[in-house]
């Protein structure tokens, strides 16, 4: 029979490996993630973007000879009034030349108004497609600018927007 100063060595060794599993767990997924997923970049909306509020995202290209996938990454909850976004993003060069401008429209909402992407509660997360195969011209530093292009001056509900460019293999 054990004792009890046994029974909380056995409880304290017990923690302790239940701890460094978590920890070879998070290191795993952190590793795997930064290698799988490339760069991600992200800025905070906090729940009310006005369309005179430009987001501007900067990044560094060192390869611009290898092509990149570019997706939008965007974080909504359930006051966002709207099954749709239009995004106007303007991609400048290091010499912050506008590049490339483009105005997309992204469903975000099915026609049964469940919300597309993924997230537990009211905040939903959902990668959205902007450029395939893209070349940067040279390397250094660029930036994304994007606005929203809805009719309404402000947005509510969106959390936050951010960019994932990840090398084409």
């Amino acid at each position: 029979k054990l004792t009890t100063q046994e029974k909380n060595l056995n409880l304290l060794k017990m923690k302790m490996v239940m701890n460094k599993f978590w920890l070879i767990l998070i290191i795993l997924t952190v590793s795997i993630s930064c290698s799988e997923h490339g760069e991600i970049y992200m800025t905070p909306i906090d729940n009310l973007w006005k369309k005179d509020n430009n987001k501007v995202l900067e990044f560094e290209i060192h390869d611009s000879q290898t092509p990149k996938n570019i997706t939008f990454i965007v974080r909504h909850n359930n006051e966002y009034p709207y099954s749709n976004l239009f995004l106007i993003s303007s991609v400048k060069n290091p010499k912050n030349e506008i590049v490339k401008t483009d105005t997309l429209q992204y469903i975000l909402a099915k026609p049964n108004g469940e919300w597309l992407g993924n997230g537990f509660g009211s905040v939903k997360e959902i990668l959205l497609q902007y450029k395939n195969n893209y070349l940067f011209p040279n390397n250094g530093k660029y930036q994304i600018e994007i606005k929203h292009g809805m009719r309404a001056d402000e947005l509510k509900g969106m959390e936050d927007i951010g960019i994932k460019i990840e090398n084409v293999n």
